[in-house]
């Protein structure tokens, strides 16, 4: 079994971590874009231009599955990526855990990008799944990106400011970009108000995991021997995990329990 993940960066390691979490058997392709990197500040085309890039590369290796370990990418790029791999790759889309987040009864507060806060698609997902629920968009400044340099400091600032503008009746946050992930436990320290219950937080990466099994009719089996195989292409170029991968325990989990080829 081969599954593979694109991103613009390292937000994809989250959804990796779980696909080797489920299987650790499973032979794994990360595709990133250094070259191109940061998605966010793109134009939708040139956004898709730069995915249909990444993805082609990740199929090049035969993945059974390719996995868009990116909102943005998936907001703007799915249908196109789709279009172009499908039905011989399955192409599944990282979508904000809002669905679930709203079945609590909320308040909720959901984290995301500014480019992707108070968005149409992000209102939609709102309409359709959080209807009658109390919910806070929340826009995160400069949180992707100093996650993305493993810059400490920089997270702490991102998270305090995010934190500040979030409601302080909210009892779950939805992690609307797959960075945020990486640093879960840093956003619920921020956000845990004394005196309520603990906060819940809700990503994406093991729905996404699952589901890519799912396509291709495995079942998951953490019990498999962890034979399976990482490789890692640079805007194409095959090269290693970036170092601040391995700041977080998603990427230290990959370089442990994998050769890195």
């Amino acid at each position: 079994m081969k599954i593979a993940l694109m991103d613009s960066g390292i937000g994809l390691l989250a959804a990796t971590a779980a696909v080797r979490r489920l299987r650790p058997d499973a032979d794994l392709v990360l595709s990133l874009d250094p070259d191109g990197m940061p998605w966010g500040p793109r134009t939708p085309q040139d956004l898709t231009e730069r995915a249909l890039a990444v993805a082609e590369a990740a199929a090049a290796h035969r993945p059974d599955a390719l996995i868009v370990g990116c909102n943005t990418a998936t907001v703007h790029a799915l249908t196109a990526l789709r279009a172009r791999l499908e039905p011989a790759l399955p192409v599944v889309g990282t979508v904000p855990a809002i669905k679930p987040a709203a079945a609590g009864g909320g308040p909720v507060a959901i984290w995301a990008t500014p480019a992707t806060t108070g968005s149409p698609y992000q209102r939609g997902l709102i309409e359709n799944f959080a209807d009658g629920v109390d919910v806070a968009e929340v826009p995160c400044w400069g949180l992707a990106e100093a996650v993305e340099r493993a810059d400490e400091t920089a997270v702490d600032i991102a998270v305090a400011a995010a934190a500040a503008l979030t409601p302080d009746d909210v009892t779950t946050v939805v992690l609307g970009c797959t960075h945020y992930e990486l640093v879960a436990e840093r956003i619920r320290a921020a956000v845990q108000r004394p005196g309520l219950p603990p906060l819940a937080l809700h990503g994406s990466a093991g729905a996404v995991a699952a589901q890519a099994l799912r396509r291709i009719g495995a079942r998951p089996d953490p019990a498999t021997t962890p034979l399976g195989t990482v490789t890692v292409l640079l805007s194409g170029r095959e090269g290693a995990l970036p170092a601040a991968a391995l700041a977080y325990e998603e990427g230290r989990l990959l370089a442990a329990a994998s050769p890195v080829r």
